[in-house]
């Protein structure tokens, strides 16, 4: 038995040669993303076969990796930043104008859309947020997107507080109060009185819950845990506030990992008018209940087109014209399209049409249980081609933390098992999507018992035989990067290598650095579980449970990468570790990358990171690595 050839990092990390495809709301054309100048660009064709595709977006700099079409088959709209800065423009393309320089629909610098979506009964236009008039706080518009014209439909009345529409055109306030709980309110569109509909724990929902307004505005869609552990989904009565169950899973969560991870695909799947089609549950796979009949005609068809999970659907005004993506540990990213009049369906593309299924690692799901009896579902990726064990073991650890690991391909983890590597990914305490306990079980346990977990999974490997425990690394990004330094800091003896990638080295400073907009979302996460730095005694416990203070204590190979445009973890962090090692003649690699920001997007970057990844893992764990 022997591992498979080496995949080179370029086949790992080069950009997707398709991806992200969506069909024209006429049934007409497809978009997709696919490399222009090696920046992932918006790509259109005709449906029809043999047709040849051309990019529509020109952007040399950084990958567009959001777009949307308008309400025809003409225009498209996308969002980009600058450098990793996350102030994000909205764009228009007119694809009846070929060549035509894509239009700047938000023209304000320093500015930030928040998010946009069509215009409720009004062709042609998108409602968005956007922060031009107040750093803090978003304002309600509606833009036309022939002309670029933004009418103000409400001025926010605070940070951490938006308004939406509903079809009926009534506006929405929703918002949080000082305790941190969710409120939502009417507007009386005669008066303009808010009245009050309903209010919820928002403990319970640290980085917020999915909602959206019935296409008639009598109701409230919203993913809810009142009552029990497990989420669901409710509708609320818009004149009474009653709550009713819409549908649940009897084990699963709603997915929500879209509020962390905006690239996933939304929860709740409705159709142009806004009727609600099917919901998303997560548990080691996903499930989708269809609620719709003729959904679920479609539904029953798409999911026998690949034995990954449905990603990404889209499909025409009369949804029978569908093109759908699969997530597949393996094979990520295969797109279908599928008439469900002809019943005719055929592979428009593979993603990653180079890498060969059999060479890749399966992703297994197992369960570890922590040292206090909690459940940690966890994921094991293991090498192809070599006995199971004495491994070299890579712990890879999930931002947030209020995100998780799910089933899926992942390039770092590919990249390491095609090493040699056994991969460990650990839904800790304090991850979302098991219930309302696990993820409270982390309050207060930053660099506790949410550390003892991962150390807990590395006992589980160890024992189990997969891994040797004097090859250990650990390695993760934002909260993944704490958690590594953490590792390094506060366990000195367990890593024989450390990876950070913007992680956070001062919980303190870390929250005194945030942007303005994102400020009043955090007394539901980072205020709850860890502190507020303006309290005295809460400052001195994050330090104590920051890096930084145990800088002393860090023994093993260090490697730091950092967006020099980050807005959320700055680059004093990644900073502050390193010039602190060096001063003590410690060699820590430290790769600065001036146009990122909060993860790495251009191509370029990510080769250039994970090269050193590459390289020094196995200089200090022991596995293979590229030549050169």
């Amino acid at each position: 038995m022997a591992l498979p050839d080496l995949h080179s990092i370029e086949d790992l990390f080069n950009p997707p040669q398709r991806t992200n495809a969506s069909i024209s709301p006429d049934g007409t054309r497809i978009a997709f993303l696919a490399p222009w100048k090696n920046r992932l660009n918006v790509w259109v064709q005709d449906l029809a076969p043999g047709s040849e595709p051309r990019p529509v977006t020109a952007d040399e700099t950084r990958s567009v990796r959001t777009y949307a079409w308008a309400d025809d088959a003409r225009r498209l709209l996308y969002l980009q930043d600058e450098g990793g800065d996350e102030r994000w423009h909205l764009y228009r393309v007119d694809l009846d104008s070929p060549g035509s320089a894509a239009v700047d629909l938000t023209p304000f610098p320093g500015a930030t859309v928040l998010g946009f979506e069509p215009s409720p009964g009004d062709p042609g236009k998108v409602t968005l947020w956007i922060n031009a008039r107040n750093a803090a706080e978003f304002d309600f518009h509606e833009l036309d997107i022939t002309t670029a014209e933004l009418h103000l439909l409400a001025e926010s009345p605070g940070p951490g507080k938006v308004w939406s529409r509903a079809g009926s055109g009534e506006l929405f306030l929703s918002g949080l109060t000082s305790e941190g709980d969710l409120e939502f309110f009417r507007r009386d569109t005669a008066t303009g009185a808010l009245h009050k509909v309903v209010e919820w724990k928002g403990a319970d929902y640290p980085v917020g819950s999915p909602s959206q307004i019935t296409p008639d505005g009598t109701g409230l869609w919203v993913v809810s845990n009142r009552g029990g552990d497990r989420t669901r989904l409710v509708r609320i009565d818009l004149a009474t506030g009653e709550e009713t169950e819409v549908d649940s899973h009897p084990v699963f969560d709603v997915d929500a990992r879209m509020m962390v991870n905006p690239a996933v695909p939304e929860p709740l799947i409705r159709d142009h008018q806004g009727e609600l089609l099917g919901v998303r549950y997560y548990g080691e796979r996903q499930v989708i209940h269809a609620l719709d009949p003729h959904f679920a005609e479609v539904l029953g068809t798409l999911e026998k087109l690949s034995d990954g999970d449905l990603a990404h659907v889209s499909f025409d005004r009369d949804g029978q014209r569908w093109v759908a993506s699969f997530e597949h540990d393996r094979d990520p990213g295969a797109t279908w399209f599928y008439d469900h009049t002809t019943g005719e369906s055929r592979l428009l593309f593979r993603s990653f049409p180079h890498l060969d299924p059999e060479s890749l690692a399966p992703m297994r799901p197992v369960t570890i249980t922590a040292r206090d009896g909690l459940a940690l579902p966890s994921y094991l990726t293991l090498p192809v081609g070599v006995e199971p064990t004495g491994l070299p073991l890579v712990l890879l650890v999930h931002g947030g933390p209020w995100a998780r690991d799910a089933w899926g391909y992942v390039p770092a983890v590919q990249l390491m098992a095609n090493r040699g590597y056994a991969v460990l990914q650990v839904n800790f305490r304090g991850s979302t999507g098991y219930g309302k306990a696990h993820t409270q079980a982390a309050i207060g346990e930053f660099a506790g018992k949410m550390h003892d977990d991962l150390i807990d999974a590395v006992d589980w490997a160890v024992a189990r035989g997969y891994a040797d425990p004097g090859r250990v690394a650990i390695i993760g990004g934002s909260y993944g990067g704490y958690a590594a330094l953490v590792g390094a800091a506060f366990t000195p003896d367990r890593f024989a290598a450390v990876i950070d990638v913007v992680g956070i080295s001062d919980l303190a400073n870390y929250l005194r650095t945030q942007p303005p907009f994102v400020r009043p979302g955090l007394v539901n996460n980072f205020y709850r579980y860890v502190g507020d730095p303006a309290v005295p005694e809460q400052e001195a416990d994050m330090l104590a449970r920051s890096p930084i203070t145990r800088i002393d204590q860090i023994r093993a190979p260090l490697l730091v990468a950092q967006g020099a445009n980050d807005p959320l973890v700055v680059k004093a962090e990644s900073d502050n570790v390193v010039e602190s090692l060096r001063s003590r003649g410690v060699d820590v690699e430290y790769l600065v990358f001036d146009d990122e920001g909060h993860g790495f997007v251009n191509p370029e970057n990510q080769i250039t990171l994970f090269r050193a990844v590459d390289r020094f893992l196995a200089q200090h764990v022991g596995g293979r690595a590229e030549q050169g």
